[in-house]
């Protein structure tokens, strides 16, 4: 029998706040972190802004020296503390299961130390630290080494879909048995690389991002990790005995393999991604009234889309919405938090689940006027949901696109009790 997947726990840290309370009462506050400049050195005449976390990170007994070249997992591992402890499980509990890790990033899968290669290409013996660091540094290797974990370990290079994806690969171990709890999400940090990266693809603002708004003029990147504590339906009920926070319902994934880094123009990725999902709720669920993917549809109180303020996504994703989710309000968080990358689907899928336990999700933020080639809105006031159900979607480079359908019941009855 197909296990339920309930949500323990979770954790994040981004620039709208420290931890998931905060950042949702700072989004429901209309309040957003920008950093007029990026943390490091760019020949940039106009640097565009960032969403940086600012505040000091737990360094987890890692050495000082190594800090620099580990920044990515520094967050995993922040997110992961704050989730462990929001789930309550004792750590003894843990290890005698198993459990694994499943993290998704972008700039933590590569070496970006642009003197180590300066050095090596002048001649010069570079310091091998960096290197060391690299081999070592996999998020989702050191979160499972920190906490003494047994069970399988992967971290998913899937461009921005990525923390989706590691969610939903997380809730494919739990469902067929191969683990019985994991800690799943994705981390990512501001860099050099991706910040010139961006700009040479001519899609970063040179101001605040406005997703969705007919003068939006591109995205704003930022820097973040989240994590969910995952676990079979039957393990947390003998170990813990507690009320779930909520279930990931449904996953689904599409590549339409389109372009480089743009979206199929008809959103065929996406909509492939958002029918599986829909029909895997539907297989997964427990509930005769929920028999096909419309019946899911009805039962949704939100969007929280990819919407990063680009011309292309936001056209291709305001498109799909029209088509297969008319009526579901939808918003953007990414005026908030930047474009996280790698973060960014598993920030999304955690503040999805925070924004139904509040009953109410933020304005938009950004989002002036409405563009005729989306014909559609988003929430633009803090607008107070009564279903339990919502959706939470991803669209990345190389045509890969991801969601995941949360609620806070089992069944998705559809309203909040």
């Amino acid at each position: 029998m197909t296990s339920t997947v309930v949500i323990n726990g979770m954790g994040c840290v981004c620039a709208a706040g420290n931890n998931v309370e905060q950042i949702v009462d700072s989004m429901l506050s209309g309040e957003r972190y920008v950093c007029s400049a990026p943390p490091f050195a760019t020949s940039h005449p106009h640097p565009y802004p960032v969403f940086s976390v600012t505040s000091p990170l737990h360094d987890f007994g890692l050495p000082a020296e190594d800090i620099v070249y580990l920044r990515t997992a520094l967050l995993g591992l922040n997110a992961a503390q704050q989730a462990l402890d929001n789930s309550c499980w004792d750590m003894k509990s843990l290890r005698s299961l198993k459990v694994g890790v499943c993290i998704g990033t972008t700039v933590g899968s590569s070496m970006d130390v642009e003197k180590f290669y300066a050095d090596y290409r002048s001649g010069k013996t570079p310091d091998m630290r960096p290197v060391n660091c690299f081999y070592d540094g996999n998020p989702a290797t050191i979160i499972s080494k920190y906490f003494a974990f047994n069970g399988p370990c992967q971290t998913i290079v899937n461009a921005c879909s990525s923390g989706t994806d590691a969610i939903g690969t997380a809730t494919m171990w739990l469902r067929s048995g191969m683990c019985d709890v994991v800690l799943a999400g994705g981390a990512d940090e501001l860099c050099r690389t991706t910040y010139n990266g961006f700009a040479a693809l001519q899609i970063s603002s040179p101001e605040l991002c406005s997703p969705f708004s007919v003068e939006r003029s591109g995205l704003n990147l930022g820097e973040g990790a989240a994590v969910m504590v995952l676990a079979r339906e039957e393990i947390a009920a003998e170990f813990q005995g507690k009320e779930s926070l909520g279930y990931i319902l449904g996953y689904g994934s599409g590549t339409d393999a389109w372009h480089l880094t743009a979206p199929h123009p008809e959103g065929r990725g996406l909509k492939q991604a958002l029918n599986e999902a829909f029909s895997n709720t539907v297989k997964n669920i427990n509930d005769d009234a929920v028999d096909d993917n419309g019946a899911i549809v009805e039962r949704l109180a939100f969007v929280n889309t990819h919407g990063t303020g680009t011309r292309d996504n936001d056209c291709v994703e305001g498109a799909v919405l029209s088509q297969l989710l008319p009526k579901v309000l939808f918003h953007s968080t990414k005026g908030y938090t930047g474009h996280t990358l790698g973060a960014a689907g598993a920030i999304e899928a955690v503040l999805t689940l925070a924004f139904l336990r509040r009953g109410q999700i933020p304005a938009s933020a950004g989002f002036s006027t409405i563009d005729p080639e989306i014909e559609r809105t988003p929430v633009t006031e803090n607008t107070t949901i009564s279903s339990d159900i919502a959706l939470s979607e991803s669209l990345a480079f190389g045509g890969n696109n991801a969601a995941l359908v949360i609620s806070l019941n089992r069944s998705a009855s559809g309203v909040i009790s």
